[in-house]
């Protein structure tokens, strides 16, 4: 029906019109245009509509009013505002144009004037109390968009004159409408818009990928009120569209994978382009897994010409979905792809740094088994002690304890260029280097003096053309029988030797093993004498700095060496590795460091 019978009447008073002479026609003109002015600068529906009667109480009298819109997609009208009617009739009551007198006047575009609805048959039912209507459609540009309603208690209290100013009045109702939509429109628009970037921003920072498929489809219905909606994504290998999110009436639910190219959520992925249907039940592509679904709107996840993935929503509605709902959930999908990518990409990155930390766990157990843990047992008159630190996991020091006669002792002490697992590879391959060429003195004493030996090694790390990497070494060999001690150097820091005499480094420099072909090497031969101490450290001793860039230094190392060697072997050790802590203080470990301290008994 048209209306109810209100609760209240609540009759309005007009203000007194002239009565057609020229100066009322001219007074008319002058209030339809004021109250025109008035009714289009107002910018929103909620501020419009309870002012439009208002307007019009002040043209001709009214006892219940009604504004109606056109929904243009469902071909109805409902009550967008009305004044002394009830509640539940402004929420359910619709009319289709051509329906009773409002739709008829829609539908016809033309004000209807009825003195006596009861004597009408166009009226939908009997409101007691109400007798007289005047229902006058609301057109722009030639098109209609809704209807103004007034309903009166008394016969014929609407005349064709109220019938003709409402007619000019309603264009400025129709005017302000439009006016007032499209800016509603444009400011959800700009809502939408720094929602959806609000949106991007959140799922750019999710890199679970379940946590953030979740998340999105609950940041979906910020912009998009669905019923049902999907997360499909692309299993390459496979080419099935697997639905890792599937929500209905805010439940989860679990839907088969789709194959690619196959029902509406397989022709987005396949074509790349969005798919609308309103009504399923007439699109022969229409796969049912939702079994009240009416309509469906499919929309790809691209990252850049290629689609991972679909987002699916489907409604119980007809025609449930609009272009601008494609508009928005493109731009949406868009990121929603590139904030799959991420995580995907994090948990690749993820996973492969667990797997190289197990790597980097067994390397260290492997480096740790190959460096020596013990001297040779039948020595006998020498204490030796070591210490090795490296800066990262792995470590590009070596040291080795070799016996190749039983009166002799090789300690090698090295340094690998750079740090990590590469100088940790060529650290290892170096150190099998030293003992292949320190027990060929078995076989070729004469030619594996230390520095034959050095030249040796130099030779074959060059052959290997590894030129960014070369080793730095200390070889001293030890005759314990003949009590001498001969010394070769190639590159590393000086080592330090202790006696009765005094403390002091051994000046003995050389070129890095690997560097140049043809390098031949220098050595040094001291007599030992029971309390003879010797330190052999690599640079990350000498160079540890102090938070004022200061290093430790070669002249630090020989006080504690000089103050210490009356201790056993460890207890030299410990002290300058103590020494070295103390003075770098919080400062990072910048290289590995090594110590091996030979003391002789």
């Amino acid at each position: 029906m048209d209306a109810s019978h209100p609760s209240t009447p609540r009759p309005h008073s007009p203000a007194y019109l002239p009565d057609g002479t020229t100066d009322g026609a001219a007074e008319l003109l002058s209030t339809l245009f004021d109250l025109g002015r008035e009714v289009t600068s107002v910018l929103t529906l909620d501020e419009l509509l309870p002012k439009i009667p208002q307007l019009i109480s002040r043209l001709t009298h009214f006892t219940v009013f009604a504004i109606y819109l056109l929904d243009a997609k469902r071909e109805e009208l409902h009550i967008a505002y009305a004044d002394g009617y009830p509640d539940d009739m402004v929420r359910n009551f619709r009319v289709r144009p051509g329906q009773g007198i409002i739709g008829t006047a829609v539908a016809e575009q033309r004000p209807i004037l009825v003195d006596d609805v009861r004597k009408d048959p166009r009226y939908l039912g009997s409101v007691p109390g109400v007798v007289s209507q005047l229902a006058v459609p609301l057109r722009h540009k030639n098109k209609v968009i809704g209807a103004l309603n007034l309903l009166s208690d008394q016969p014929a209290a609407f005349t064709t004159r109220d019938e003709a100013i409402l007619r000019q009045f309603g264009a400025h109702v129709a005017q302000a409408i439009v006016n007032a939509r499209l800016f509603e429109a444009e400011r959800e628009y700009g809502d939408t818009m720094e929602t959806l970037a609000e949106i991007g921003r959140e799922m750019s920072g999710i890199l679970d990928l379940d946590a953030l498929l979740t998340r999105v489809a609950h940041l979906v219905k910020r912009i998009v009120d669905y019923r049902t909606f999907g997360i499909a994504l692309l299993d390459e290998p496979s080419q099935m569209l697997e639905l890792k999110v599937a929500i209905s009436y805010g439940d989860r639910q679990h839907l088969p994978a789709v194959p690619m190219g196959e029902g509406l959520v397989g022709y987005a992925a396949l074509h790349k382009e969005p798919v609308m249907v309103p009504d399923v039940s007439k699109d022969a592509r229409y796969i049912n897994a939702v079994a009240d679904a009416r309509s469906e709107l499919a929309v790809p996840m691209l990252l850049q010409d290629r689609c991972i993935g679909v987002f699916d929503l489907e409604s119980p509605e007809l025609d449930a979905f609009t272009k601008r709902h494609i508009e928005l959930l493109t731009l949406l999908a868009s990121q929603a792809a590139q904030a799959v990518e991420n995580a995907r990409l994090y948990e690749a990155i993820r996973q492969n740094e667990e797997r190289m930390e197990k790597e980097l766990r067994f390397a260290q157990r492997v480096q740790v088994a190959l460096l020596p843990r013990e001297l040779p047992k039948r020595l006998k008159g020498v204490d030796v002690a070591w210490h090795f630190d490296p800066a990262r996991e792995l470590g590009g020091d070596l040291f080795e304890f070799l016996s190749p006669d039983t009166h002799t002792l090789v300690a090698a002490v090295g340094d690998v260029s750079g740090k990590g697992v590469p100088a940790a590879l060529y650290s290892v391959f170096a150190a099998e280097v030293v003992r292949g060429r320190t027990f060929r003195r078995r076989y070729l004493p004469e030619r594996s003096t230390p520095a034959d030996v050095l030249t040796s090694i130099n030779k074959v790390l060059h052959e290997r053309q590894l030129e960014e990497y070369y080793c730095t070494l200390c070889y001293a060999a030890f005759d314990l029988r003949k009590k001498v001690v001969t010394v070769a150097n190639s590159g590393l820091p000086y080592p330090v030797r202790s006696t009765a005499d005094g403390t002091s480094q051994i000046f003995l420099p050389g070129v890095p093993l690997g560097s140049f072909a043809g390098s031949d090497y220098d050595e040094l031969t001291f007599t030992l004498a029971s309390g003879d101490v010797f330190a052999i450290c690599t640079d990350g001793v000498f160079e540890a700095a102090n938070d004022e860039g200061e290093e430790f230094g070669a002249h630090r190392l020989i006080d504690v060496v000089r103050d210490t060697r009356e201790e056993p072997a460890q207890g030299i050790v410990d002290a300058i590795f103590g020494a070295v802590t103390r003075f770098r203080t919080d400062d990072e470990q910048k290289d590995d460091m090594t110590v091996v301290v030979v003391k002789i008994a």
